[in-house]
């Protein structure tokens, strides 16, 4: 049994038992996450698709933990013209556990 859900404007497939590393949510650590979102489900009595979503279905999950990811930099760079911008970014990413898919 597997999900596809939507969260900050990403789609990400997840089953069961899974840690997926999503945008930041605020909620502390060990806290449910729930998601309504649901697009699509497949499972044992076949695939349900929603146009756009799936309104009798949920996606529960723990907050495993917060972090950041490594750094990128952005360069700007005009040649022959003495200029040069350097700027660096981290995004922030929560990890949360897939515990239950629930279709009712």
């Amino acid at each position: 049994m597997y999900a596809i859900f939507q969260n900050g404007g990403k789609q990400y497939r997840v089953s069961i038992g899974t840690v997926v590393r999503l945008e930041k949510i605020d909620l502390p650590v060990g806290e449910m996450f729930k998601c309504n979102q649901v697009m699509m489900i497949a499972h044992t009595g076949g695939v349900q698709f929603g146009r756009p979503f799936l309104m009798s279905c949920n996606i529960l999950g723990e907050v495993v933990r917060h972090g950041r990811f490594s750094k990128i930099m952005i360069i700007k760079f005009r040649r022959r013209k003495h200029f040069r911008k350097f700027q660096g970014h981290r995004q922030f990413f929560t990890d949360v556990k897939i515990n239950t898919i629930s279709v009712t």
